[in-house]
């Protein structure tokens, strides 16, 4: 019991600061697009040889006061003997991420992350080939910016759309729906930290260091950072999406739909991301079109959701998924009788293919109890929802006994 506790504890810890640190990176992030965007050339600034404007400037209204925000073209004259550096928002949010990724779908991978009708893993195995896909991921999409096709930031900007929805697909090949989801946003969130520490920290540094020696800086560095940076801001939203869609059942209850999924989230969110990046540039020229098309993947993100979950085909007509039988992960051993006959008796009526309960359409979480093999999976969130908290049945809606979940807790506390 007391493990559970500390699961339970541990892993809301990572997920709060996880928050903390996203929300700053991308407030952060957000802000500096924005700026950028609404930078206008100095009226007391220099020119280049190209004849070009070597400061530009913008104003900002915020907190009762005034600032002017100052951008040099590649770097000022001199260094200041104070500069703020943007990083740790990004380093917190993977670190913290990567730990509660570890912390909840690697450490109960049984319960999350391996789904033995799509494939038999082990822990180990399902663990290896995740972060071994995040670095792998990152290694690929490095290469490919690097490489002659990273010069044109459309036909890049295509390869990467395509490469995660193929990486979607292989997720949801050899993981659960639910870890196919999460480790989706987890590569793009990998490639979008790997960016800020391997790309634009290092030639931020690199003109700095020119400077100290006082040479001219190569502005190349700093147009390299820029598109990593375009890169990051327009996939934020998905990945956002993606990291908050594993617990929400609908979007992961097929595994085939997966892709496509991702794919609609994808266009949705760079699109509202395009559109508030031109608007800040010019609200003249604001794209209200891209509202329309965004609005319309998710339209369409909703029905192939629908249309793709037990309860919502029957709801449209369209003929049932083959059911398939559940299987037993190795080491695990069945429920006793009474302990099966208390969780169907009491959970099954949600927590099946088609819930039979009024209004619910989906098995919440997506947790089938409706056979033993599941109800064993399932223990350890049992022994959460059902013994240590009482927070299921909802409000005891099917009036769980005192008594059933003593014997509840008896079998979880049982060793395997």
């Amino acid at each position: 019991m007391l493990e559970a506790y500390l699961m339970e504890w541990g892993g809301m810890l990572l997920r709060w600061l996880h928050v903390i640190a996203a929300i700053a990176w991308i407030g952060s992030s957000f802000f500096f697009i924005h700026l950028d965007a609404s930078l206008r050339a100095a009226p007391d600034a220099p020119v280049n040889a190209a004849g070009q404007p070597t400061q530009f400037l913008a104003w900002q209204v915020h907190g009762g006061g005034f600032y002017a925000m100052r951008k040099y073209l590649v770097a000022p004259e001199v260094l200041p003997k104070e500069l703020t550096w943007h990083k740790w928002q990004a380093y917190w949010t993977w670190i913290s991420g990567f730990f509660l990724l570890v912390w909840v779908y690697y450490a109960q991978s049984e319960l999350y992350l391996i789904d033995p009708a799509v494939m038999a893993l082990s822990p180990f195995a399902a663990g290896a080939i995740g972060i071994a896909a995040l670095a792998g991921g990152w290694l690929f999409y490095d290469l490919l910016c690097r490489s002659p096709l990273g010069r044109n930031d459309v036909v890049l900007g295509l390869l990467g759309f395509g490469y995660v929805i193929a990486a979607s697909w292989a997720f949801s090949s050899v993981f659960s729906g639910r870890g196919a989801l999460i480790h989706t946003g987890a590569l793009m969130a990998t490639i979008m930290s790997a960016n800020v520490f391997f790309v634009i920290m290092p030639n931020q540094r690199k003109t700095i260091a020119a400077m100290v020696a006082g040479e001219v800086p190569d502005p190349k560095y700093g147009k390299q950072a820029k598109q990593r940076s375009l890169h990051n801001n327009y996939i934020t939203l998905p990945v956002l999406f993606l990291m908050l869609a594993n617990h929400y059942p609908v979007t992961y209850a097929n595994s085939a739909a997966i892709p496509v999924l991702v794919a609609l989230v994808i266009v949705a969110g760079a699109l509202i991301r395009h559109f508030y990046n031109v608007r800040h540039a010019d609200h003249a020229k604001s794209p209200w079109w891209t509202w329309a098309v965004a609005a319309l993947a998710l339209w369409l993100a909703f029905w192939v959701a629908m249309a793709s979950s037990p309860g919502g085909r029957e709801r449209l007509g369209l003929k049932p998924l083959p059911e398939a039988k559940p299987i037993m992960l190795a080491g695990l051993v069945p429920p006793p009788a009474e302990v099966a006959n208390i969780v169907t008796g009491r959970c099954a009526m949600c927590h099946a293919p088609e819930p039979s309960w009024p209004g619910i359409l989906i098995a919440p979480k997506g947790v089938y109890l409706h056979e033993p093999e599941l109800i064993a999976r399932q223990r350890h969130a049992i022994g959460v929802q059902a013994v240590m908290t009482h927070a299921m049945p909802p409000n005891n809606l099917s009036g769980m006994t005192v008594e059933e979940r003593r014997q509840l807790a008896a079998w979880v506390a049982q060793k395997r």
